[in-house]
């Protein structure tokens, strides 16, 4: 599943590269496909997406669902090896937002402040402990 599952990336994103949709919200959107998941009967390929430089992803994901049996036939080709074309599914990828949530979470003065005393303490009940114990 994982092996297909890229097949299908990968032609999502030539067919994204070489702008072969007619659609206005595409058109002017550089569209990253970062996942594509696939269903164990392999009939289902779901597309994890992040439009670049658009806030609301709603329309593009929209766009892309809307075009999605035009997509699944221009990707026919680069995989001819399967017995059928899966049918496509677009969906927002929220991972990157999530990674970008914690990485603010761990830059913030209150979880500095506590990884400071955290390492503090560490130090100081770990360093004569093991020694004595040794004699």
């Amino acid at each position: 599943m994982l092996r297909v599952g890229e097949q299908v990336r990968a032609a999502i994103t030539q067919v994204l590269q070489r702008g072969e949709i007619r659609d206005p919200v595409l058109s002017n959107t550089l569209v990253s496909v970062t996942e594509v998941r696939m269903s164990p009967d392999l009939s289902v390929a779901t597309a994890y997406v992040t439009p670049l430089g658009v806030e609301d992803h709603t329309e593009t994901i929209a766009a892309l669902n809307r075009n999605a049996r035009f997509i699944r036939g221009r990707v026919s080709p680069d995989l001819r090896q399967m017995r059928t074309i899966p049918e496509l599914r677009f969906r927002d990828d929220t991972s990157f937002a999530n990674y970008q949530r914690i990485d603010n979470l761990l830059k913030s003065p209150e979880v500095a402040r506590d990884l400071d005393h955290g390492d503090e303490d560490a130090a100081g009940d770990g360093s004569g402990s093991a020694d004595e114990g040794n004699n």
